[in-house]
């Protein structure tokens, strides 16, 4: 399996980030260690990054909504004199196997979309201060940000040169954020894309590739008076302090690894892997106040931290299994519980981060390139935000009636208020909106049945499920999806489901996932790129790439 990537760090482990706190204003320095690259055979030189960076860069992120609600606004800078990033590391990328490179990016978009979203979602604002070379995932980080700010010397300026020097596109939605956020004007965002050294000054500003430049004498101060500017315009509400993250409870083994309130049973022969969730094994917090004394301990938030965990340690680590099944094993009516006192104190800073993390993870599970599968078995908790998994699978199998020498209680599915609106997808669409994208009317039928535990007939009368089966047929029908399942090309199944999955309206979001995937698949992998002769593998020799000059 090669090494095996571990996601979890905390501030006492970082090498590649620095960060100061000052009340309601964060600095976020990136000082990328040299020597600090996740894999052998590549220096992180000028600020350039892996996944390794990136791992540091999502906890920090994290930390800061969770840890330092206090903050305001970040502002994200570097730490190296006369650059500012260089972006994704090429020596990593030209020696990287395939699925390790489209892996890292899509990891990499989903924390410049949780930083992006951070303003909306939790009120903290990252401004981007830019002094040196801005470069390819370099300029992407900043293009995450909502404000940029560029120093006016010779040696800064923002590009994206990807297409001229390595053959290959902007990985981490850069394109998609030049015209669509900052609304580059397609012409000027052509230029801007085909030439190596980039845009500086007065010109970056009125193409909009950045919000102001500055003198370099002037530009820390500008900084920080605008650092404080926003700080003091929020209308964030004081917080006085966090809760802390505290390490995950998980132990790793060779058939799995285990979590508090998660389970993952990987099944190699088969191809596949069991996530199974654990529901509360006791009672919902009185009220906020109780749920801020428990912390990174309660259910909901415990259970959120490890289910991602699982997710992005089957993603990178166990690429050979192509199916994830989602299991739940539980009291529903206690999952709607912990859920209810969130979703009723939702001005609450706690509660609010709590279902906003929910929503990332569910869109974590809906962007992983597995075929999912639900399995509703007796016994089982698919309610509130559990419940969103069985509308993230691809398919749902539940259970019908009693089963022979079964005592769990019967197979329930329950809806709950957060199931039409506090989880969206990333095409801004609930999971129900997009499951039932051709009848609108029946997602307002459903809300009839919230807080109804909904057994198999009903279930399946009402579409939450694909099939429900009774104990006769039950074995060999999910036997057989699965056999079946494990038997498919695992590219034309990857294309499938990203295709199934994001019905209705495109979003940024949409458009940045959707086109990564499709071109990385591609271009990532054509000789021009990644050939002997390719402009990735020629990088930094002096030679350029050879091109087959065939258009496809």
């Amino acid at each position: 399996m090669g090494k095996v990537i571990d996601f979890q760090t905390d501030p006492s482990k970082y090498r590649h980030w620095k960060v100061e706190y000052d009340g309601p204003v964060a600095r976020l320095s990136m000082d990328v260690d040299e020597k600090g690259g996740l894999f052998e055979g590549y220096e992180l030189k000028l600020n350039s990054y892996d996944l390794g960076v990136d791992i540091e860069l999502a906890d920090i992120v994290q930390r800061m909504r969770f840890e330092h609600p206090e903050v305001k606004v970040v502002v994200m800078q570097s730490a190296k004199d006369k650059v500012f990033c260089a972006g994704a590391n090429i020596r990593m990328l030209g020696g990287a196997e395939h699925a390790h490179k489209v892996n890292f990016c899509k990891f990499t978009n989903e924390t410049r979309n949780t930083y992006e979203a951070a303003l909306a979602d939790s009120g903290q604002n990252y401004i981007c201060a830019i002094r040196g070379a801005c470069a390819g995932g370099g300029y992407e980080l900043a293009l995450a940000c909502n404000h940029l700010m560029l120093t006016d010397d010779s040696t800064s300026s923002v590009a994206l040169p990807e297409v001229p020097l390595l053959a290959v596109l902007p990985g981490t939605g850069g394109l998609t954020r030049v015209t669509d956020k900052r609304k580059v004007r397609r012409d000027l965002a052509d230029v801007f894309c085909a030439i190596e050294e980039g845009v500086k000054g007065k010109r970056a500003v009125e193409w909009r590739l950045v919000d102001e430049v500055i003198p370099n004498s002037k530009f820390d101060d500008v900084v920080a008076e605008r650092a404080a500017e926003l700080a003091e315009s929020s209308d964030k509400p004081d917080v006085e302090k966090g809760i802390e993250l505290k390490p995950l409870d998980r132990t790793f083994a060779e058939d799995g690894v285990n979590y508090s309130s998660v389970e993952v049973a990987l099944h190699r022969e088969g191809r596949r892997a069991t996530i199974t969730i654990k529901g509360p094994e006791g009672d919902a917090p009185a009220d906020m106040d109780a749920f801020v004394a428990e912390g990174a301990d309660n259910w909901i938030l415990r259970c959120a931290r490890e289910l991602d965990d699982a997710i992005l340690h089957l993603r990178n680590n166990e690429k050979e299994l192509g199916l994830i099944e989602f299991q739940t094993q539980g009291d529903p009516e206690r999952v709607i519980a912990h859920e209810a006192l969130l979703l009723k104190n939702r001005e609450h800073w706690l509660a609010n981060e709590v279902l906003q993390y929910w929503k990332r993870v569910l869109k974590r599970v809906d962007m992983t390139s597995r075929s999912l599968v639900a399995i509703v078995e007796h016994g089982s908790c698919f309610a509130g935000p559990l419940a969103e998994l069985l509308w993230a699978a691809d398919r749902s199998y539940m259970m019908l009636e009693e089963f022979d020498g079964d005592n769990r209680h019967l197979a329930t599915v329950t809806l709950s208020d957060g199931n039409f609106g506090s989880y969206p997808m990333g095409n801004d669409l609930t999971r129900l909106e997009t499951r039932f994208l051709g009848t609108p009317e029946q997602v307002e039928t459903l809300k009839d049945s919230i807080g109804d535990a909904l057994e198999a007939d009903e279930a399946e009368k009402l579409g939450l499920v694909t099939y429900a089966y009774d104990d006769i047929d039950w074995e060999d029908e999910v036997r057989l999806f699965m056999e079946e399942r494990a038997s498919f090309s695992p590219d034309a199944m990857t294309g499938m489901e990203a295709n199934l999955r994001f019905a209705g309206p495109e979003t940024m979001e949409t458009r940045i996932f959707g086109r990564l995937t499709a071109w990385q698949n591609w271009i990532f992998q054509r000789p021009n790129a990644v050939g002997e002769e390719g402009a990735l593998q020629r990088y930094g020799t002096g030679v350029r790439g050879k091109y087959d000059m065939e258009r496809v």
